[in-house]
């Protein structure tokens, strides 16, 4: 059973509205606060315009190594969704949880604040670190300024747990999520006089018919990763914008456009083939207007994930979850960044991603119970496998 604690931090976070376009500093200052009554001091790393940051931790300072507990702190919103509870309410009902971030991940991190005095207190041979993040939901833009910092505070972890919602069932692999905008530049004349122009439209239809030409490829020919809900990379298109009139031949466009790569694929390859058949665009567009062509902008790049069964740190999150199998998740994650950084990684945390960014979100009290039970397990932990 959850303890009355926990339960009641996890309702705390989830009532502070910290979706990513809205700042977090009241959530970071308020576990700030909390670790500081403990004695605990914490790190903060700041965005460009220092509304937003990441709090890092580490609960007994002066052992060796540590273990990163790691969530981050923005939600997605819930604009236009048919919610029958509020979002920011907070509500225990039916033995469940309900309120934006409940799932993903705020009672994770509720639960890490919760356990902190008997973390702290461990007699495990080595410390606890909590990383809590901002912007993951658009782009996992706060982990690498906090994973700078830590590296340059001279922290060198044993391994980290990423706390996102998996059921408390051991995740060992995701694919990664490559995001970019395409804007197409081409020359507007009216639309009786086409040959005088360069349909910016027409031209970013071929390339979207390009991507779609790959996203054909890898469900046909690339090698399967089975375990996935879709065992093979994807590419897709999800904005397309263009156009000001019927009789106008446009002159912008403006697509964006993904890749989910499997651990076995490389989306930087995906993207310089898609670079590259622009090359071959290009010259007929800049015949008729130089001005004429294609531009990018990165939107967000999460590598995909790669653990593996065997390491240590997922050996000791099987053993603390009481699971006999891992998994492996379709959702993006902070744990390949971690993982790149030459920090062992496993993701698991309490809920599920099926409830995540939907309406009336929730997560189970039985969920945060096992979760709790995961993170008092660690406490008591002789090792870390």
């Amino acid at each position: 059973m959850i303890s009355t604690h926990a339960l009641a931090l996890a309702q705390t976070l989830v009532r502070m509205n910290t979706v990513s376009r809205n700042s977090n500093l009241a959530l970071i200052h308020f576990i700030r606060d909390q670790l500081q009554q403990l004695g605990v001091k914490s790190r903060l790393t700041y965005n460009a315009d220092k509304t937003k940051a990441n709090l890092f931790a580490t609960l007994g300072e002066g052992k060796p190594a540590g273990v990163i507990l790691s969530g981050h702190t923005d939600t997605v919103p819930w604009d236009g969704q048919d919610w029958t509870l509020d979002p920011l309410g907070a509500v225990v009902k039916d033995g469940r949880l309900y309120g934006r971030g409940s799932a993903d991940m705020k009672s994770f991190i509720a639960i890490a604040l919760a356990n902190a005095q008997v973390l702290l207190e461990s007699a495990a041979p080595f410390a606890i670190h909590f990383a809590f993040s901002y912007d993951e939901e658009v782009g996992c833009f706060g982990v690498r300024e906090l994973i700078a910092d830590m590296k340059d505070a001279g922290v060198k972890p044993l391994a980290c747990i990423i706390g996102e919602p998996t059921s408390m069932v051991p995740a060992i692999a995701h694919k990664g999520v490559y995001r970019y905008k395409c804007c197409v530049r081409g020359k507007e004349a009216h639309s009786s006089l086409t040959p005088q122009s360069v349909n910016a439209i027409e031209m970013a239809a071929r390339l979207v018919g390009k991507l779609r030409d790959m996203a054909e490829g890898f469900e046909r020919h690339e090698p399967r990763y089975e375990g996935f809900d879709v065992p093979f990379s994807t590419a897709s298109v999800g904005q397309f914008h263009g156009g000001i009139a019927d009789n106008v031949v446009p002159r912008d466009a403006e697509f964006r456009y993904e890749f989910r790569d499997l651990p076995t694929a490389d989306a930087n390859i995906m993207q310089k083939e898609v670079l590259a058949h622009t090359l071959s665009l290009q010259s007929a567009m800049k015949s008729v207007a130089p001005e004429a062509g294609f531009s990018f902008e990165t939107i967000c790049e999460v590598p995909s994930f790669l653990g593996s069964a065997q390491d240590p740190v997922t050996r000791l999150a099987l053993r603390l979850s009481g699971e006999p199998r891992t998994t492996l998740v379709a959702f993006g994650t902070e744990a390949g960044i971690f993982k790149n950084s030459g920090i062992p990684t496993v993701v698991c945390g309490p809920g599920s991603i099926n409830q995540a960014h939907q309406s009336d979100e929730y997560v189970s009290l039985e969920q945060l119970a096992r979760c709790e039970a995961f993170m008092q397990g660690l406490a008591a932990s002789p090792a870390l496998a």
